[in-house]
């Protein structure tokens, strides 16, 4: 990948009707980012909400793409601990001492947790003002820059405060990505291979073929899989923004992933995709316990992230003694659930993800219990 050559983008469009905003992909748009901004925000002053990391190695870019008005930043620190009620609050502090006003325009800009922040900010500031999101992790990319998810974390589990609020515009730099670590460029594969392990065994086979070149930064297949994976939450999205059926399906993997994060305290310790890596093989084996799903299909994706050296448990990268009924006790406080059910994200097999409603407790923790173990 060659930092810095630009290529036209390729558009994907996000179909909410007067809601409805664009996804650009394509190397080299940092230094473009004020034109393929202008005709989504106003003529106000841009405020960039980033993390000192990406601030260090891509802000200059970003700015020097912004050229003319007032531009202004915020920089947080790193890490899932960013989403925070405390930092919320100094975030919105600072907007509000700055008179941040509602023909302004916040810039996400970083992984999944500066975007989920900032769009929590960007929809209560003020009743909702205007966002757009240049995410610069893969994860990010493909996912949560994607759809309106916004929220921060409590210590009671990940994500249960917070509103569906769409971004203006997303503006995906693949470039970004040859500055990622191989540690989290390995946590937005996860990501990726979610959207066909939900209802897509085309795009298994893909990834199956071709997740080696994706890893290594190879600029065609990376464009390929973003733009695959962006075109697939659109169109869930599109039939189901607010998340009351089918979008469910986008949380394969993810109850059980949220309970490791949770467990682990956001720390860093455990990155999101890696407990959503993990957490998709359990909801396999899970499905294979209860005989929805064949051992082939689950040893089909243990064989695929173990060549690609995604996380699994055990070994889980935090070290630490994950306890069954801590885990199951965060997963009864997931946002999916109804009453006092647990519905989980589980599957009949390699693209063939359904919502499996009130899971039996008993026989969900005799699972933690054997997965914890093994």
């Amino acid at each position: 990948m060659r930092e810095g050559t630009k290529t036209s983008p390729k558009t994907i469009i996000v179909d909410l009707a007067e809601r409805s905003y664009p996804i650009h992909i394509g190397s080299g748009l940092l230094s473009g980012a004020g034109e393929l901004l202008a005709q989504h925000i106003g003529a106000g002053r841009i405020v960039i909400i980033t993390d000192e990391t990406v601030a260090s190695l891509h802000l200059t870019s970003l700015m020097s793409g912004l050229v003319g008005g007032q531009i202004e930043t915020i920089i947080l620190p790193p890490g899932e601990a960013t989403k925070s009620f405390d930092v919320l609050q100094d975030v919105l502090d600072q907007l509000l001492r700055a008179n941040f006003t509602r023909d302004d325009t916040l810039v996400a800009f970083g992984g999944g947790v500066i975007g989920d922040l900032t769009g929590f900010v960007a929809s209560i500031l003020k009743r909702g003002c205007n966002f757009v999101q240049i995410p610069t992790t893969l994860l990010a990319q493909v996912d949560s820059s994607v759809g309106g998810k916004t929220a921060i974390n409590t210590p009671a589990g990940k994500n249960l405060v917070g509103q569906f609020y769409q971004p203006k515009c997303v503006l995906i730099d693949t470039d970004v990505l040859a500055t990622l670590d191989d540690r989290h460029m390995r946590a937005g594969y996860a990501e990726v291979l979610k959207y066909a392990l939900i209802n897509d065994p085309g795009f298994w086979g893909w990834l199956d073929a071709n997740a080696g070149a994706v890893l290594s930064r190879d600029e065609t297949a990376l464009r390929t899989a973003i733009a695959t994976s962006c075109t697939a939450k659109a169109a869930i999205v599109k039939r189901d923004e607010f998340e009351r059926g089918e979008r469910a399906l986008l949380n394969l993997g993810h109850t059980f992933a949220h309970a490791l994060e949770a467990v682990a305290r956001y720390s860093g310790s455990l990155l999101h995709g890696e407990a959503v890596s993990a957490g998709m093989l359990m909801a396999f084996e899970y499905s294979e316990i209860l005989g929805l799903c064949a051992s082939e299909d689950v040893e089909q994706l243990r064989t695929h992230l173990t060549q690609h050296k995604m996380t699994m448990l055990p070994g889980l990268p935090t070290k630490l003694k994950i306890d069954p009924g801590a885990l199951l006790a965060f997963m009864e406080r997931d946002k999916k659930n109804t009453r006092r059910d647990i519905n989980l994200v589980l599957t009949r097999g390699i693209g063939k993800a359904f919502i499996h409603r009130a899971a039996d407790k008993t026989s969900l923790l005799k699972f933690l219990k054997k997965a914890c173990k093994s």
